[in-house]
């Protein structure tokens, strides 16, 4: 039995290099992890070689990530779940993908069975396999399941888990794109947990410029240093500053995603029609960028713990930061859609039928033991201790309604 309790990532969500407690020393990875992790280290110090002898850290973190074949999501180590690095609300169970379609099923009925649901980011798979069943359980299926996912490992894991798990007329339906639609198209954008995984520009406030954070070579070991920000990274922490009580103070350090509003633009392609669902976590603009965040939301995780130094391991540890959900309203209404809704994730899912699905789910168990994994699922999904409140739901739709997904809780005046 495992020792620590299985952990998401949304679970510490302060900087943990403020000499927290919980920030723990985990044993070192075996022989055949070491050599992997070495392997992508000599990739990124080549790289950096190559590009002059400092990259930005959202390069850094790009390639700690996503490198073919070595990054995080790009290689074969287990992820998801128990026996991975933290635990997604899908891998909880189907509580969560049941609402998820309680909440879209009104929408692809409203597009006449002309609906496609697209997923970026797939994760295991459990979403998919869970959400479609959800689905055809309401009588009503999308066109087509397409999953947007870069990670050629993943997306293994993923068909395999749809062949596994469901009938052959739902994983038929289910297809792995190599890029954004590009046609147009009308139905559901779903990203849980992904934004948080976007690589970020570090940024540092200077004397008198906003200063941007670069990875360099010490020897044998990846620094820290800053040069001054170019103009599309200080031009968007002026803005932040606009938006907040004062400026921020003088060696401040956080994250920002300027490039937040194309990243949503792209993913999306040419919708005619439909919303976009976002689950994750992070705060409001100016819970974001509060002073006691004054080193920013960075962390990294690494079998369930985390782990202080982000640099550590290239690619066995994840690398992420806090959502700033005011970007994110931000970029989905530039995009041309119109807000829905801001919550809690608990009072999105008690919106779109939690009592129900759990009391049918603790109907159809066979035993006491079974019923007291449902009731853990629920807490898990929805305790303020647990992702409840931690992580937070947005919505956006075009050309549909979507706002009764979110009649509890509402949140969008924090923004």
């Amino acid at each position: 039995m495992c020792q620590h309790p299985a952990h998401t990532r949304g679970d510490i969500l302060d900087s943990p290099f403020s000499g927290r407690s919980d920030v723990v020393t985990i044993p070192e990875p075996d022989a055949d992890a070491r050599a992997h992790s070495d392997a992508l280290r000599e990739g990124i110090r080549q790289f950096i070689a190559a590009e002059g002898g400092r990259i930005p850290f959202s390069k850094f973190m790009e390639l700690c990530l996503y490198a073919p074949g070595l990054g995080y999501y790009s290689a074969g180590a287990r992820k998801f779940g128990a026996a991975g690095d933290f635990v997604t609300a899908p891998e909880i169970g189907s509580l969560f993908a049941q609402c998820v379609a309680e909440a879209t099923a009104p929408v692809l009925s409203q597009l006449g069975g002309e609906g496609d649901f697209l997923e970026i980011g797939g994760g295991s798979g459990a979403f998919a396999a869970d959400v479609l069943q959800a689905f055809e359980a309401q009588g009503i299926l999308p066109r087509r399941y397409k999953i947007l996912e870069p990670s050629a490992d993943l997306r293994e894991r993923q068909a395999e888990r749809v062949r596994d798990v469901l009938p052959t007329h739902l994983a038929e339906r289910v297809e792995w794109l190599d890029g954004p639609i590009s046609e147009s198209w009308r139905g559901v954008v779903f990203a849980n947990e992904v934004i948080d995984a976007l690589p970020t520009t570090r940024f540092v406030i200077g004397d008198e410029e906003v200063l941007e954070e670069y990875v360099e070579l010490d020897g044998e070991n990846f620094t820290i240093t800053t040069q001054p920000a170019d103009a599309l990274t200080a031009a968007a922490v002026r803005s932040v500053e606009l938006r907040l009580d004062a400026p921020l103070p003088q060696g401040y350090r956080s994250e920002i995603l300027p490039q937040l509003p194309y990243w949503v633009q792209a993913v999306i392609g040419p919708m005619a029609a439909g919303v976009l669902l976002f689950a994750d976590y992070g705060y409001p603009r100016r819970a974001f960028y509060h002073a006691t965040r004054s080193d920013g939301t960075l962390r990294a995780f690494r079998r369930h713990h985390v782990v202080s130094d982000v640099m550590a391991w290239p690619g066995l540890q994840d690398i992420t930061a806090s959502v700033d959900f005011t970007a994110l309203a931000e970029a989905g209404t530039d995009a041309g859609f119109s807000f829905a809704g801001y919550c809690t994730q608990a009072d999105f899912l008690i919106a779109n039928g939690l009592e129900k699905f759990a009391t049918l789910a603790e109907g159809a168990c066979a035993d006491e033991v079974a019923r007291l994994r449902i009731r853990e699922q629920v807490k898990r999904l929805t305790l303020p201790s647990e992702m409840g409140e931690r992580f937070q739901v947005m919505g956006f739709s075009h050309q549909v309604e979507f706002d009764a997904a979110f009649l509890l809780g509402d949140r969008s005046y924090s923004l």
